[in-house]
């Protein structure tokens, strides 16, 4: 009983593919079976003891079921718990029809079987996916057809070369079994076919894009608020550029955009973790009907295991720092520096203050104007995708963190929290050119003791792209690409500085990575990336018209 209960895990986790392989089995045998001749000894033991019409449409019936079988088999290898169920049934009245059909009883035992195999693995296919919303793939419906267009050829081969006898009743009963076997296939092809054309005008549109006046902005915020899973990077789901996907529960939804044929999912899903695996799911399965290259972008470790699922393959693309709020502090020679830049913007009056969202709506025209004079020196203009940008209904949506000299805001940043308190983190981060020198740093130590106050237990300090990359002789090409790029790229973007930066504060750096089906498709993903991010080439391309001021403080831009 020992030996069984250790190997339960490993037959659930291949009992879907084991599954699948057996209903495609099944079902090739029914329609080959169905394009077949018939037994004369036992068609006219069959046909004295039940009624014609009864053998002829068992036989029909049959032939159509092996198609289905053949469908199911996608349902069986996305773990859907509805194509489990359905396939048993489908096995076991198929097993009865091979009686009824021409007493098969081998095709009977075979059927029984691979029922009884799949049976016990109920907890194998945890998906509740309804079946008529499985988005059976390009793919999947050419195989279905290539089975059926095979089973159709044995037919007129069999047919053609079948040893029949001169005898004028055995004549008849051929005739009758290659009318059974044209009708059978003609009803598999014409249920294929209506298979096809359901996929062609039932497969969803794209998700639209959820704009600032989308009521769907409303259950986004709700998810938001009290999600189980989620980063402060979750929060761009508010930005006004995304599409979604929500779960049947409505608590819970994954969000992603649309560049050409790339469909890219930003972060992990968000809401309940139980349906986690349920929208992964859709996401690809949707993606694929629409001939789309799906990607996630900017996931965790702990986000390995769920697309590894999915078959994806996996790319480091940098590092991601977070600082323990109850272990920092300014003290010590090693924030020496950090020390002295605090104490010298508040020297020079600086004062911190976080903004309500209620009170960010009174100052959104002071906001703007320190946006607008930091754009001026920054290349690229506001972001979107995976960096928020100005919009007072975007700003408005969270608290900020303000700096003010002599009354007036210099500096603000808006602030990413999560609703559990596990961390909260920061977007827009902006200055004005009269400035203090270092804002940054003054407005930063403020932030992190204001939210161990708060009762968060983390800061998330923003990621460090292409930061980690290993360039070792037998690394991924993409890694020794990326680490290429990360020493001598400074010309392209501020990698080492970034890293630098965030650096003074002694985070944990932990890895970031893209997720795809194929590891070739990742450059161009990462390069549709950088489009969505930074408004399309026009924007990738803009430049800042004039030179920083030499009073700005010294900090790159976030990534």
């Amino acid at each position: 009983m020992r030996v069984l209960g250790d190997l339960k895990p490993a037959a659930l986790e291949v009992g879907p593919l084991v599954s699948a392989a057996l209903a495609v089995a099944a079902g090739v045998m029914l329609l080959v079976s169905g394009a077949s001749p018939s037994d004369p000894e036992r068609f006219t033991w069959l046909v004295r003891v039940m009624p014609l019409w009864f053998v002829e449409l068992s036989h029909f019936v049959s032939s159509i079921l092996g198609l289905v079988l053949v469908l199911l088999a996608f349902g069986l290898r996305r773990r859907l718990g509805g194509a489990w169920l359905a396939s048993v049934v489908v096995l076991a009245v198929a097993a009865v029809l091979a009686l009824l059909k021409g007493f098969n009883w081998e095709q009977t035992a075979a059927l029984a079987v691979i029922c009884l195999i799949i049976l016990p693995l109920r907890s194998a296919f945890p998906r509740k996916s309804r079946l008529m919303r499985m988005e059976i793939t390009p793919g999947w419906l050419f195989s279905a057809f290539a089975v059926v267009a095979g089973a159709a050829a044995l037919g007129l081969w069999s047919f053609r070369h079948a040893d029949y006898s001169d005898t004028l009743w055995w004549k008849v009963m051929a005739d009758a079994d290659a009318s059974r076997s044209l009708r059978a296939w003609a009803g598999a092809a014409i249920l294929l076919m209506a298979v096809g054309l359901w996929r062609m005008v039932a497969t969803p549109a794209t998700p639209p894009i959820v704009g600032d006046d989308d009521p769907d902005l409303e259950r986004i915020r709700a998810i938001l608020a009290k999600a189980e899973a989620a980063e402060p990077q979750a929060n761009l789901a508010l930005l006004g550029d995304k599409r979604f996907f929500f779960s049947g529960s409505g608590e819970s939804f994954l969000m992603f955009s649309v560049r050409g044929r790339s469909w890219i999912g930003l972060g992990p899903p968000v809401g309940r973790r139980d349906e986690r695996m349920e929208l992964y799911w859709r996401f690809r399965e949707l993606a694929d009907a629409h001939a789309a290259r799906p990607a996630f972008y900017a996931l965790g470790p702990e986000d390995l295991p769920d697309v590894v699922e999915l078959g994806f393959s996996i790319q480091k693309i940098g590092e991601s720092a977070t600082v323990a709020l109850d272990s920092f502090s300014i003290s010590g020679r090693r924030r020496e520096v950090l020390r002295r830049n605090w104490r010298k913007a508040g020297e020079f009056g600086a004062e911190f203050a976080v903004l309500t969202p209620e009170e960010v709506a009174d100052v959104t025209a002071e906001l703007k104007s320190v946006s607008d004079a930091w754009l001026e020196h920054h290349s690229g203009g506001d972001k979107s995708f995976s960096m928020g940008g100005f919009s007072p209904r975007y700003v408005g949506e969270f608290p900020s963190a303000v700096v003010r000299v002599d009354g007036r805001i210099v500096a603000f940043a808006t602030i990413w929290a999560t609703a559990d308190r596990s961390s909260f983190s920061m977007d827009l981060m902006r200055y004005a050119d009269d400035a203090p020198k270092n804002v940054m740093d003054f407005l930063f130590v403020e932030l992190l003791h204001w939210g161990r106050a708060q009762g968060y237990v983390a800061f998330a300090f923003g990621g460090a792209p292409l930061a980690g990359l290993e360039d070792r002789p037998l690394a991924p090409i993409l890694s020794r690409v990326g680490r290429l790029l990360f020493e001598r790229g400074e010309e392209l973007y501020n990698f080492q500085g970034v890293r630098r930066y965030k650096d003074k504060y002694d985070p944990v750096w932990q890895p970031r990575y893209i997720a795809a089906p194929h590891k070739w498709a990742i450059p161009g993903l990462l390069a549709d990336i950088g489009l969505l991010s930074s408004g399309g080439v026009s924007g990738l391309t803009r430049r800042a018209p004039k030179e920083e001021p030499a009073s700005a403080p010294a900090i790159p831009e976030a990534a």
